[in-house]
């Protein structure tokens, strides 16, 4: 199973049409939130209402993960938290979203929302809680923002991670998850686009501002994961490089 991992695209329209021509040849398209870009010229409804015809190209070819990311919410909860309505309205058969979970291959994909305080980190809890108990060979998981104290939070000044997520890996150890969030990581130095935390392997390919996004390709028949980006291509073995761990 081929997976193509993007994130943080932004509302960058040539971006969405290139992913929308890469649905050949890959099994899953992963987007790892930050659809939409609050700071944008076009208003937010406009925004969705675009970024969901998309969506709708994309899973007409391919089965979609998507998961909300910090630009992404639309309305607030009773708690005051936002949360990414627009997203969940937009679920469709072959797009699977926040609170979603996929069975490929017998592998389990869980899609984590944003969570935007207590109310929605417990949520997230919860939900993981009831994916644990699902069968699968290996456990996938996407959530926008990275695990802290890994290259792939670096910002090239600070480590910008989020630390209840580490938590998340240790209590539950899935063993791939996808994100994004930190845009320079695997671009400053001493940040990376992969890395392991425990025994799970942590991406994030970072934003670039031209045509085409930065993308990680996961191969999980041959084990193995490419960065690709303006700067070049990097490979990785996920079976060779077990102790691999980024500095």
């Amino acid at each position: 199973m081929r997976i193509l991992i993007v994130s943080d695209l932004h509302y960058s329209l040539r971006q969405f049409d290139w992913l929308v021509a890469q649905t050949d040849g890959h099994d899953l398209i992963v987007i790892a939130g930050d659809l939409l870009d609050v700071a944008g010229h076009a208003d937010l409804d406009t925004q969705i209402l675009v970024v969901e015809k998309y969506l709708t190209k994309l899973r007409e070819k391919v089965p979609v993960i998507v998961c909300s990311g910090n630009h992404d919410g639309d309305k607030k909860n009773s708690a005051g938290e936002y949360i990414c309505e627009w997203l969940k309205k937009a679920r469709r058969d072959n797009l699977h979203v926040d609170g979603d979970s996929l069975h490929l291959n017998g592998d389990l994909i869980s899609v984590c929302p944003w969570w935007d305080g207590p109310v929605t980190r417990q949520e997230m809890v919860a939900f993981l809680d009831s994916e644990q108990a699902k069968p699968r060979r290996r456990w996938l998981w996407v959530h926008h923002a990275p695990p802290t104290e890994t290259p792939v939070s670096w910002t090239g000044s600070k480590d910008a991670g989020d630390s209840f997520f580490l938590e998340c890996l240790g209590k539950y150890k899935p063993d791939l998850a996808f994100s994004g969030h930190i845009h320079n990581s695997p671009f400053a130095e001493g940040g990376r686009w992969v890395d392991r935390v425990g025994s799970t392997w942590v991406f994030n390919a970072g934003r670039q501002m031209a045509p085409l996004p930065a993308s990680i390709v996961v191969d999980l028949e041959r084990m193995t994961a490419q960065w690709e980006s303006v700067t070049g291509v990097e490979t990785v073995d996920l079976m060779l490089d077990l102790d691999f761990k980024a500095r």
